[in-house]
């Protein structure tokens, strides 16, 4: 599996060191210095070969991580544990910077020791790693707590310990998506899609366990599990999903079966599920943009944009980027709503709107002075972009039942505090022109 470690910085020094297996030396460190961190061009690709050596490397601000192998592994696999590795040490001790690996060199070892066995890549979960592994170093444990430890670290619930209790139980769950679509210039939508994240926040006693469900009937089109008749029933309140992933806390089985989400939850903060939708979505803003060429010196650019949600919902920190032609030398803006200012290093006119209610309508009309040119090749139009965030999820899902079920301690779920909330933000949001 993984042969060795290295973390180094942007000067190619190495600051952490670990190998597992003899087939990787020394001189495995020089080569990645060599042919990435000092490459004369720039490195894209995130593996690289050098003399049948496979060196998988991420990259956090100024820091490199690389893992390297003479094998033929799992490439997804070991680019998951490292990943996995900086959100650990970002739980840890924060950013993840030269200076914070060098105070905390010790625990990065410790913490390497635990997450990575002859290469072999095991617990990985925060929270059970804080029980035994704290910032000082490994605790010394009475035979009770080193018995927790073991039954935790090998038993089947490996994310979430005994003994938590809290004077109110609570739970957060946040359905976070990000909605990207290109529109032509007639108002066709050419691609669209939404991508979602589950994100929960859990503070509950003991070992509970949850139930969560969505829209009735969640049908999975690649899976083809979904019929036509489970559509037709629930109407346009079901989505179809394309395709999720979820934390190793759900069961899956479960999840076939009877389309709800069960699982005990870690505790603190984490991402219950990721998924992706391309049908039905609910596109919040409609840009419906105009440019006439006056001549060869000027433009005249309009831009309505549409709010398409409930009156009753506001969206904030709307942005509107217009691009202008690169010899451009002035522009006159008038916009009945918010701010508009020509920005000539970005080569675009930015519109800013603090807020705006749903079914309503704002439009931004500039002129454009052009230099003249003798280039012949007409102006390329590149698409409008928006931002913004809206209070609703755009795939349309919606949550239907979040339970919490404790036989063991004397609360229920009535005695449970749950606060949903849907945000829903732009991708990538163009229209062309």
């Amino acid at each position: 599996m993984i042969g060795g470690l290295f973390i180094y910085n942007h000067k190619g020094e190495v600051l952490i060191s670990r190998v597992y297996r003899d087939d990787i030396g020394r001189n495995a460190v020089d080569a990645f210095r060599v042919n990435v961190i000092h490459a004369r061009q720039q490195v894209r690709s995130p593996v690289t070969n050098i003399a049948r050596t496979s060196f998988f490397h991420v990259k956090r601000s100024n820091i490199w991580l690389a893992a390297v192998t003479k094998q033929n592994v799992n490439a997804a696999m070991v680019f998951e544990f490292l990943y996995k590795m900086c959100d650990v040490m970002t739980a840890y001790f924060g950013k993840i910077s030269e200076e914070n690996i060098k105070n905390n060199f010790v625990l990065i070892y410790e913490l390497l020791d635990e997450i990575l066995d002859f290469g072999y890549p095991q617990n990985s979960e925060t929270g059970a790693l804080k029980t035994f592994i704290t910032q000082q170093g490994i605790k010394s444990q009475t035979k009770e707590e080193q018995s927790q430890i073991t039954s935790q670290v090998t038993g089947q619930i490996g994310w979430r310990r005994e003994g938590i209790k809290y004077r109110r139980n609570e739970l957060f769950l946040d359905v976070l998506e990000s909605v990207n679509l290109l529109m032509s210039p007639q108002g066709q939508v050419l691609s669209a899609h939404v991508s979602g994240r589950v994100v929960m926040k859990s503070y509950l006693s003991g070992m509970p366990e949850c139930k969560f469900g969505m829209n009735d009937k969640i049908v999975i089109d690649k899976q083809g599990k979904g019929t036509a008749d489970e559509t037709g029933k629930s109407g346009k309140q079901s989505i179809a999903i394309d395709d999720c992933t979820f934390h190793q806390c759900v069961r899956l089985s479960k999840f076939d079966s009877e389309r709800s989400i069960s699982f005990i939850p870690p505790d603190g903060e984490f991402e219950l599920m990721r998924y992706r939708t391309t049908k039905d979505i609910i596109l919040p803003f409609r840009v419906i943009p105009l440019v006439r060429e006056v001549g060869r010196t000027k433009l005249e650019v309009k831009v309505v944009i549409k709010s398409n949600f409930k009156p009753s919902l506001l969206a904030q920190k709307i942005e509107v980027r217009i691009p202008t032609p690169l010899n451009t030398s002035g522009v006159q803006v008038i916009c009945m709503k918010g701010k508009a200012k020509y920005k000539a290093s970005e080569n675009a006119i930015v519109w800013k709107i603090k807020r705006m209610a749903g079914m309503k309508e704002s439009q931004i009309s500039a002129e454009i002075e052009l230099l003249p040119t003798n280039d012949k090749k007409k102006w390329a139009r590149p698409p409008i972009s928006m931002n913004f965030e809206v209070p609703f999820a755009p795939s349309g899902l919606k949550v239907r039942y979040l339970k919490v079920f404790e036989p063991k301690l004397n609360y229920s779920d009535h005695d449970v505090i749950k606060w949903v909330r849907y945000i829903g933000r732009s991708g990538i949001y163009e229209t062309r022109c």
